[in-house]
């Protein structure tokens, strides 16, 4: 191998094959030296005039790329070829025949380059092929056919004999004579079809909400190939490339990574779980994993492929060193070696992207699952339980726990990963030091058993953290509720030290968690090194000989395992706070519903009452001595307008809303005929404009947009203002006054058969009353 000289080999070849080797390399060196022009002239602002066939195709905006069959075959034989060549330049290597490597190393990057350059074709939607690519595979056509010529007359004659060179060109004819038809049509069978309507659209167009992209994403239906790669993202990246990306161009989420199929799988778990144990406390981790348990699997595949082949190079690393120093155990066993350090890198890198592109989709679906059942447990509580979970502890659970659980998807497969990668390493340590390996268990067992009374620490002030951050929150939200109460009595000073006062009650429990955890990451940043010590000063004392190639394997293994006894503090840590979270929102979840049962829902056809209560007896604390309201009886037929009327404090709220079901019902029937809609004492109000609150969300229809201003007489108010319903409204509607409030949301609860039921206190102010009369609702009930 010493004396191998490739100039005398390139002499020896045949004259086919020179001709071959020089043709190939010149056009490589043609197709680098055009496109690095092309990037430098770009660059420079100077503008190349392209042939026709060279011209960019046309750029993709408001339509899709088509491929037809034809382009489709062309890209196929050049991959064909590709890998042909791939295989021939892989069998002279084994056979250690350097002399013959020329042809298939230098068509191997030929073909690799008229790859891309087919490929370039179809990002640039163009319709013809490069006229180098055209003459390119002209060319090659006609240098396979002269070899196969040469060789099969050399078979004849009997001065040749069958050889690899005669095989690859024999097997690679069929393909060339398709890429040679496809050099003399030159179309690539690329079209690009545009959106009709698109064209017909005006130039200038008055600014709206576009709306977004109805495709669903590529990645629901994406192949292996496709997966393995990403290659699914390219269509979004090259249209990313050449402009910003809008809404209409991010695609629609597949149905199985949707939040309402996430949040039905979640739910179901973890009311099964509650249905087989109803005398014990579900547990919120096992519905989780119950629920998304095949992602989960299929992500620990991915990392414990990614574990067992970082450790290969390693475990290789000794008989690398020992061959270098020519002590070789097998034939070719450089290139055996060389093949598995290659195959082993592109295997961990191919398993990483899986896998941390999997714990992103995990983490997304228990996010927007736990996101939705908090949401919709906070619209079904009960009149008690709402008053030991104000809206700020709701929006915690939300923001900052289900955040939380989500993230723990990235540390959920560290728990087994550490000992799997403990005991490879201890594996490898064996085979290089021996009986030594039992110091380098020891020192690890000792790095994480010290972090044991830590994490229970940890625990303990995150839990005291969250429920001071829960307390502020709350103390926060009602001074802004009541903050014209604050000002006009000039309490400001005083409320805020007192959440001064407990903002430092919260950086006090900050501060001790912040100050555990950086001891924890204290020692684990020493514990390698400190394991590495002890490994080798265990090794040198019993008097074991240590070979270059062992130490190096060593310590190859110890920056391996350096990354996870490092990463075991966040380890540790996130467990403490997943698990604070997980019970904090556990806790909610079990909180006591709304009853189902407190209103009973009547067909409209089988009686004429809208309204019907018999002995209700009700109480908004089931333990109180007294109920708040007893023996009501009502019935109210439909088309009736009734006023509730009485002094502060005798119950006209908490008739109300035992009508609505809100109030705990101790006995007694409640019936509701139809539909109803109910509008409260602070009506609710959108910040934007008076014409997005009257329609809330439903779509525009003049005609009876019109109907239900003047029911909600509403035509003089918006008269008054200077943009009519185009006003802006302001925040909670700040610019209306109390009736144009409660009169702008009556216009979006027409609908019901029971369409609004007001609080009609002792006193009420006239103009209201008199819009109450004015308003011409049928059916109605105030």
């Amino acid at each position: 191998m010493g004396s191998f000289s490739f100039l005398g080999a390139f002499t020896g070849l045949p004259l086919p094959e020179k001709l071959s080797v020089a043709a190939h390399g010149l056009f490589i060196i043609l197709f680098i030296f055009f496109v690095s022009a092309r990037a430098v002239f770009s660059f420079t602002g100077f503008q190349l005039s392209p042939g026709k066939d060279d011209r960019p195709g046309p750029v993709l905006i408001d339509g899709k790329v088509v491929l037809n069959r034809w382009f489709k075959v062309c890209i196929a034989c050049c991959l064909y070829v590709l890998l042909l060549q791939l295989g021939l330049l892989g069998y002279q290597l084994v056979l250690s025949d350097y002399s013959a490597i020329y042809l298939p190393l230098i068509q191997s990057l030929a073909w690799l380059v008229l790859v891309l350059s087919v490929y370039n074709c179809k990002v640039k939607a163009s319709g013809t092929f490069p006229s180098l690519t055209r003459l390119w595979w002209a060319v090659s056509f006609g240098l396979c056919g002269s070899n196969l010529y040469v060789d099969t007359k050399g078979l004849i004659d009997e001065s040749h004999r069958v050889n690899s060179h005669l095989i690859a060109n024999c097997i690679s004819v069929p393909p060339l004579v398709l890429l040679c038809v496809a050099a003399l049509r030159g179309t690539t069978g690329i079209e690009l079809f545009r959106d009709e309507e698109s064209l017909r659209e005006p130039l200038v167009v008055e600014e709206e909400e576009e709306p977004g992209c109805l495709k669903v994403t590529p990645y629901d239906d994406a192949g292996l190939c496709s997966l393995a790669t990403l290659s699914w993202l390219d269509p979004l990246l090259a249209i990313g490339a050449k402009r910003p990306l809008e809404l209409k161009d991010i695609p629609l989420l597949a149905p199985k990574d949707r939040s309402k199929t996430c949040y039905k799988i979640l739910s179901s778990n973890w009311e099964r779980l509650k249905a087989e144990n109803p005398s014990e406390q579900p547990s919120l981790s096992l519905a989780i994993c119950r629920s998304f348990w095949k992602e989960a699997v299929l992500n620990a595949v991915f990392a414990g492929l990614n574990t067992v082949v970082s450790y290969a190079g390693p475990y290789l690393i000794n008989d690398f060193v020992d061959y270098l120093g020519g002590n070789i155990t097998y034939p070719h066993e450089g290139y055996i070696l060389a093949g598995v350090f290659l195959g082993a890198k592109l295997i961990e890198t191919l398993t990483s992207r899986q896998w941390y592109v999997g714990v992103d989709i995990l983490g997304m679906h228990v996010r927007s699952a736990l996101t939705a059942m908090v949401y919709r447990k906070g619209l079904r509580l009960s009149s008690l339980a709402r008053q030991c979970h104000t809206s700020g502890e709701i929006v915690n659970y939300m923001a900052v726990d289900v955040q939380r659980i989500g993230d723990y998807s990235w540390y959920l497969h560290d728990m087994w990963m550490l000992p799997l990668q403990i005991i490879l390493a201890l594996a490898i340590l064996y085979k290089n030091v021996g009986i030594a390996t039992l110091a380098t268990l020891i020192a690890t067992i000792i790095s994480i058993l010290v972090t044991i009374p830590l994490a229970k620490m940890q625990e303990e002030y995150q839990d005291k953290l969250m429920a001071a951050k829960d307390e502020r929150m709350r103390k926060t939200s009602e001074c802004l509720k009541n903050m014209r109460i604050l000002k006009l009595q000039a309490w400001e000073d005083r409320y805020r030290l007192k959440l001064e006062e407990m903002r430092n009650v919260e950086f006090k429990w900050l501060r001790k968690s912040l100050y555990s955890q950086a001891f924890v990451t204290f020692i684990f940043w020493g514990s390698p090194i400190f394991v590495s010590v002890i490994t080798f000063g265990t090794s040198i004392l019993l008097g074991h000989k240590l070979t270059a190639g062992s130490v190096l394997s060593a310590l190859a293994t110890f920056r391996i395992l350096q990354e996870p006894l490092r990463n075991f503090p966040d380890l540790v840590s996130m467990i403490a706070q997943t698990k604070v979270s997980i019970d904090r929102i556990s806790g909610f979840l079990q909180e006591e519903d709304l009853q189902e049962d407190a209103t009973l829902s009547i067909p409209r056809g089988l009686t004429s009452n809208a309204i019907e209560i018999k002995d209700g007896y009700f109480c908004w604390d089931p333990l109180a001595s007294s109920p708040t309201l007893s023996e009501i009886q009502l019935q109210v037929e439909r088309g009736m307008r009734v006023a509730v009327c009485g002094m502060v404090g005798s119950g006209k709220s908490s008739f109300l809303s035992c009508i609505l079901g809100e109030i705990p019902k101790l006995s007694g029937e409640v019936r509701i005929s139809g539909t109803s809609a109910y509008v409260p004492q602070s009506a609710w109000i959108q910040s934007g404009n008076i014409e997005e609150n009257i329609l809330f969300g439903s779509p525009m229809d003049k005609q009876k947009y019109k109907s239900v201003l003047h029911a909600c007489s509403l035509k003089k108010d918006l008269e008054l203002l200077a943009h009519g319903d185009q006003t802006i409204i302001g925040d909670r509607g700040i610019n209306l006054s109390g009736g144009q409030k409660h009169r702008s949301k009556g216009c979006s609860l027409l609908e019901p058969s029971i369409k609004m039921l007001i609080y009609i206190y002792s006193m009420i102010p006239s103009v209201l009353w008199m819009h109450i009369q004015e308003a011409n609702y049928s059916r109605s009930i105030y």
